[in-house]
């Protein structure tokens, strides 16, 4: 595959002219550059950015991300998702820390060695921050590139990948390849956009675009379809007196592991059901009712949530008492409103936290 380096000024005098203003641009701190690049994994810039200032306020450098308690680094990502990204960054901080004298390396070989950084955050790390040529390749390059290219290979084999990624060794300009990837990183986000008509009157590359010549800019890129979510079924109980909540962390490992949940359940269980669980906890339930329903939606997988308010007897009067075994481990008892300052809770639960005033 050959990409003409043609389009290179073109693009370069787009950007200067159309950047967007993003808070970690005009920075080559490879630390401030590496937490952007994990966060916009999966998640739009716009809403991005007031998560990426907290966190940098928090945890300005790696060896603060290094030793930073579990609960808080979670708590920071709350609503990001796809949580084993801050815990793979807490990881590779670790071993930068002791490895690298707490200064994230320069060369793409080594940054891809840490957990974590794959080869288009390891590109978007050296080029932006270290100034060296290298390509950074994600969806959005893949889907601009296949339309300039009118290309119908699949952009989600690995072989398509690594031919667009040679194609823009061989063009990416060796004085500006950070603003060259930033460029490919806006022209995607603001023109040839991933859903609806792309706005091809405003794009640089109107001469050389394949698929705009063909008027064929829907038919690309090319991918196979994705398998079918599986679907499960949940019950999502919301268990309070008159003044507390129960909580429980979820285990270390797995889907939203380390994070706080309302107690949940597999299945739709029946209010007998509920009440059985609840008395096994050692708490005295006096009234269910219904708190609505939810769905959220995982990678591979679908939760499909209906809620309950478990009011239980007012035995529960200072926080102190679940020092005395009143809950098993794992259970903490809360005021609703702390969830917001210390517990790292899933989005996946945000839908019932009015049912707790």
């Amino acid at each position: 595959m050959k990409i003409s380096a043609d389009i290179v000024q073109p693009l370069l005098d787009w950007y200067d002219q159309n950047k967007r203003d993003l808070p970690w641009r005009g920075s080559g701190d490879a630390y401030r550059i590496w937490v952007s690049e994990i966060m916009l994994q999966q998640t739009r810039a716009g809403a991005v950015k007031e998560y990426y200032r907290r966190f940098l306020d928090a945890l300005p450098n790696v060896g603060a991300l290094a030793s930073a308690d579990e609960t808080e680094l979670l708590k920071l990502w709350e609503g990001l998702g796809y949580y084993n990204r801050v815990r793979n960054m807490q990881k590779a901080a670790q071993v930068v820390t002791e490895e690298y004298e707490g200064s994230l390396p320069g060369e793409y070989e080594l940054l891809l060695k840490l957990p974590g950084i794959g080869e288009y955050t390891a590109g978007a790390i050296v080029s932006i921050a270290f100034d060296k040529p290298c390509p950074a390749v994600d969806g959005n390059v893949l889907r601009i590139l296949a339309r300039l290219m009118a290309d119908d290979s699949d952009i989600g084999d690995m072989t398509t990948r690594k031919a667009y990624r040679e194609a823009l060794c061989r063009v990416i300009p060796g004085d500006r390849p950070g603003d060259f990837n930033q460029a490919l990183m806006d022209l995607g986000a603001m023109v040839c956009l991933p859903a609806g008509a792309p706005r091809c009157e405003e794009c640089p590359w109107t001469k050389f675009c394949r698929a705009r010549r063909r008027g064929q800019t829907d038919r690309y890129p090319c991918k196979k379809p994705k398998a079918a979510r599986r679907i499960e079924h949940k019950t999502v109980l919301l268990i309070r007196d008159h003044r507390h909540t129960v909580i429980r962390k979820r285990p270390g490992r797995g889907l939203l592991a380390g994070m706080y949940e309302y107690p949940t359940l597999d299945g739709w269980l029946k209010r007998k059901e509920i009440l059985s669980f609840v008395g096994e906890l050692g708490l005295s339930p006096l009234k269910v009712s219904a708190a609505g329903e939810a769905v959220h939606i995982f990678t591979h997988k679908e939760w499909h949530m209906k809620g309950y308010l478990v009011r239980i007897e007012d035995t529960l009067e200072s926080r102190e008492m679940k020092n005395g075994g009143l809950l098993p481990p794992g259970y903490e008892l809360i005021l609703p409103e702390e969830i917001d300052d210390k517990y790292p809770l899933p989005s996946a639960f945000k839908a019932f936290r009015s049912q707790l005033g």
